[in-house]
C-alpha cells in the first residue's frame, strides 16, 4: 500500500512538473519569436547614423532617429521621477497605514486607473496640461506616462510590502525605532527587489506607449530638449514610419522597434544587477 501511494504521488508530481514546464515553454516561445522577428527585420538597418543623425526628408537616403532616442529617454526619465515616487508613496500608505476607508478607496482607484485605456489618459493629460500651456510639450507627455505608471507601481509595491514578515516590524519597534524609520529602513529595504521589479514593469509599459504621446508630446523632427516644447519619441516615430508608404522609413521603423525592445531589456538587467549588489552588501 505504501509503495502504491509513493508511486501515485511520484506520478502526480512528475505530471505537474511536466505541465509547468510546458507552460514555461509556451510563455517563452512568443517572446523569442518577437525578438527573432525584430532581429531579422531590423538589425541590418541599424548603423552609426541611426544613433547620431536626424531623420532625413522624404526621398533622401540615410538618416537616423537620434532625436527620438533622446526624446524617449527624457520622457521616460521625467515620467519615472513623477510616477515611481507617487506610486511608491501610495503603495507604502495602503500597505502599512491604509487599513481604513481611505486605504480601500486608494486601492480601488489605483485598480480602476490601471484598467483605464492609455488613450483616455492621453486625452486627460491633453486637457490638464496641453490646453493650459497651449502647446504640446515634453512635460505633458511625461505627465501622461507618469499617470500610467502610478497604479502599476502602487499595486506591485503594496503586494511586495505585504510579503515582509510582521516579525521584522515588531522587532524594529521593540528596539525603539520609530514607525516611519521602521517602514523606510526595514520594510521598504527588505522589499526593494520586488519594488524595483514592479517599477521596471511600469517602465516597460510606458516605454512603448504611443497613443498618449500623440495627444501630449506629439512629435518633432528636429533636436529639442526643452520641457515646454514638442519632442520626438521612438514609439511615435515608429508609428509614423510604419504606416508610411516609403520603404526606407518602414525599414527604420523595424530598426527602431528592435532598439526600443533592447533598451527596455538593458534597463531591466541593470536594475536587477543594482538590486542584487545592494542585497549582497546588506547581507554582508
Amino acid at each position: 500500500m505504501k509503495s502504491l501511494n509513493y508511486r501515485r504521488r511520484k506520478v502526480i508530481s512528475q505530471t505537474m512538473l511536466t505541465i509547468t514546464g510546458i507552460c514555461t515553454v509556451l510563455l517563452i516561445i512568443p517572446l523569442l519569436l518577437i525578438l527573432g522577428y525584430l532581429v531579422v527585420k531590423g538589425v541590418s538597418f541599424i548603423n552609426l547614423d541611426f544613433f547620431t543623425q536626424l531623420p532625413k526628408p522624404v526621398g533622401e537616403p540615410g538618416g537616423g532617429m537620434a532625436n527620438a532616442l533622446i526624446g524617449s529617454l527624457l520622457l521616460i526619465s521625467l515620467a519615472s521621477a513623477f510616477g515611481i515616487v507617487a506610486g511608491l508613496g501610495a503603495g507604502i500608505y495602503v500597505s502599512e497605514y491604509g487599513h481604513n476607508w481611505l486605504g480601500r478607496t486608494v486601492r480601488f482607484l489605483a485598480e480602476t486607473l490601471n484598467s483605464t485605456p492609455s488613450i483616455v489618459i492621453g486625452i486627460f493629460a491633453y486637457v490638464l496640461v496641453v490646453m493650459p500651456m497651449k502647446r504640446f510639450s515634453l512635460l505633458s507627455g511625461s505627465v501622461a506616462l507618469a499617470i500610467i505608471m502610478i497604479p502599476i507601481v502602487s499595486r506591485t509595491s503594496e503586494e511586495v510590502l505585504k510579503l515582509v514578515p510582521r516579525s521584522l516590524r515588531e522587532a524594529s519597534l521593540a528596539l525603539g525605532i520609530s514607525e516611519w524609520r521602521t517602514t523606510w529602513s526595514i520594510v521598504v529595504r527588505t522589499a526593494l527587489p520586488g519594488i524595483v521589479t514592479g517599477s521596471m514593469l511600469a517602465l516597460a509599459r510606458i516605454a512603448g506607449e504611443t497613443a498618449p504621446l500623440l495627444f501630449t508630446s506629439f512629435n518633432n523632427r528636429f533636436w529639442s530638449v526643452a520641457i515646454d516644447q514638442p519632442i520626438s519619441s521612438l514609439p511615435v516615430q515608429i508609428f509614423n514610419y510604419a504606416i508610411s508608404p516609403y520603404e526606407t522609413w518602414r525599414h527604420q521603423a523595424w530598426a527602431a522597434a528592435l532598439v526600443l525592445v533592447v533598451l527596455v531589456l538593458i534597463l531591466s538587467l541593470l536594475a536587477r544587477l543594482v538590486v542584487s549588489s545592494s542585497t549582497t552588501r546588506s547581507r554582508v
